[in-house]
């Protein structure tokens, strides 16, 4: 078992947590790392680019000239390709660039990100995490104590206050148990949890074993 520090939002170490080492102590597989924020990053392309065929371009209803006599190459139409203001050929149509991933690699990832943090000692584990009210620079005060200005928040309850005070710092993302991804926890220096969401992404992320097969 992990066993990481608590600490209050003044900084202070206030007690100590054990966490499950098949969770956040799991082999970084870099691979799975790879392969999961690809997917990601492409899921989040519009795939709108389109361009008009020639069957879609306007005009060049009739023969342009005469089949024979002009010495010129016979033509149909106007809206062939070799025309300016013609179709494109083999140009983009839309669609979408989503790459299913399965779950197991998905979660293998996950595992994966976050045993990297602890590995990196950027994981911080708070007592409770509220605000009083909406106030960012509340905020930003509490992480500047802990030291971690650009950090990952993950709540485990609904926390509307903590939401929206982060809603316009850059650096820093506040994000519920079950929205937790890879890209996000990548792309933040720290990852703070309270007690209560690091035990509930330990239940999220513990491998569930198939009938039959022994530990991994």
């Amino acid at each position: 078992m992990a066993t990481l520090d608590v600490k209050n939002i003044e900084g202070k170490t206030v007690g100590s947590i054990e966490l499950s080492d098949a969770v956040y102590a799991a082999e970084v597989k870099e691979h799975l790392l790879w392969e999961v924020v690809r997917a990601q990053r492409a899921g989040w392309r519009s795939g709108t680019a389109k361009t008009k065929g020639r069957s879609e371009v306007r005009g060049g209803g009739k023969k342009p000239y005469r089949q024979k006599g002009t010495g010129r190459a016979r033509q149909g139409t106007r809206r062939a390709p070799n025309h300016v203001g013609g179709g494109t050929v083999f140009g983009p149509q839309p669609r979408s660039y989503a790459i299913s991933v399965p779950k197991k690699v998905r979660q293998g990832a996950l595992r994966s990100a976050v045993s990297l943090r602890l590995r990196e000692e950027q994981i911080i584990v708070l007592d409770e995490l509220t605000l009083g009210e909406i106030k960012t620079s509340g905020l930003v005060e509490i992480l500047g104590q802990l030291e971690a200005p650009r950090a990952l928040i993950v709540e485990s309850s609904e926390n509307q206050n903590l939401s929206l005070s982060a809603r316009n710092m850059p650096k820093c993302k506040v994000l519920p148990v079950e929205g937790l991804n890879v890209y996000d926890v990548l792309n933040h220096e720290q990852l703070i949890l309270t007690e209560q969401t690091a035990k509930d992404l330990e239940v999220r992320l513990t491998p569930r074993l198939s009938k039959g097969q022994g530990p991994q």
